[in-house]
């Protein structure tokens, strides 16, 4: 019966994970959905994840584990993990949550003509314990289906809840690392097709300190923004905005859209915002769907003033 049913292939990639990896492992290697494939790639830790792995593979015949010689970061190593996938099916996995036994079995379940499904996920600490909040109540959790949606970084479709196509994660390579892995994926994703949203949490996202990427370090990621000056964030939107323009093919309208921001990011100078300010207002209600406000219409509003003085 498993031969009949497609090949789902589990990307985990790690460095320096031992504190939180075996207990990720045993809930990926306890998935309900069969067939599975799962490959590790390590960039080079130092502590004991590399023995932990080997142990796994070990014990498990679908188990395989790649070190990277060199250090190739976080969204080159996912990106060479998926390279290597050769399931139907893709799904990113961290070396610090709990996936739910059953993750899998339901998004394949609902993932149908959709490009990406994902899930939403339940906060708990460096102890496992839970801090009785959901990501859907930091995030508004939603299907995406335009590229104008992916403008502004931090979307609410991360890579840890998600479940994508194996033809959208090749049509993706290479990947710029001028955007996340998830945010790039998504981007991708709408261009000729869905990402859908299951309302179901399957996994359990571990807060602490020493996590790549923490959904909850709002305020740490605003400070280092804000330490940039305004020529670094003009320039850094600027380029997250060539790769979006590269790829988006020429019939689509949202390409000129994406083209227009990019123009208006060149400098600060009045015109500049002032036209930044309005296009953004224009697509609003796009590009701000997954921001979590209690009165979305006026928010909406007054994030698009701010563009006068800010990038997107």
């Amino acid at each position: 019966m498993n031969s009949q049913r497609p090949l789902v292939s589990i990307v985990i990639t790690t460095y320096n994970g031992e504190q939180f990896l075996r207990e990720q492992l045993n809930s990926v290697i306890a998935q309900t959905y069969q067939p599975l494939e799962i490959i590790v790639v390590d960039d080079g830790s130092t502590d004991n994840t590399l023995n932990i792995l080997n142990g796994y593979a070990t014990n498990h015949e679908n188990f395989t584990v790649i070190q990277n010689e060199q250090n190739l970061g976080y969204v080159k190593n996912f990106e060479k993990g998926f390279s290597l996938a050769t399931g139907d099916y893709i799904a990113p996995c961290d070396q610090d949550d709990i996936w739910l036994t059953t993750k899998i079995e339901v998004l394949v379940n609902h993932i149908q003509d959709h490009a990406i499904v994902y899930c939403n996920s339940e906060f708990i600490d460096g102890s496992g314990k839970t801090l009785y909040q959901k990501m859907s109540d930091t995030k508004t959790l939603t299907h995406f289906d335009n590229p104008l949606m992916y403008l502004e970084p931090g979307i609410s479709a991360l890579g840890h809840a998600m479940l994508i196509k194996k033809e959208v994660v090749f049509a993706a390579m290479p990947f710029p690392t001028v955007l996340s892995h998830d945010n790039w994926l998504g981007f991708v994703a709408t261009l000729t097709g869905s990402v859908e949203f299951v309302d179901l949490v399957l996994v359990q996202y571990r807060r602490h300190e020493t996590n790549l990427t923490n959904a909850l370090h709002k305020k740490d990621r605003k400070k280092n923004i804000q330490k940039k000056t305004r020529r670094e964030r003009l320039e850094n939107a600027q380029q997250r905005l060539a790769v979006m323009y590269e790829k988006c093919p020429d019939g689509l309208p949202e390409k000129k859209v994406i083209g227009q921001f990019y123009s208006y990011h060149e400098s600060a100078s009045f015109r500049n915002n002032f036209l930044r300010m309005y296009l953004f207002f224009q697509h609003r209600d796009k590009i701000l769907r997954h921001k979590k406000y209690r009165y979305p219409k006026l928010k909406r509003c007054l994030h698009s003033i701010k563009l006068f003085f800010k990038t997107i």
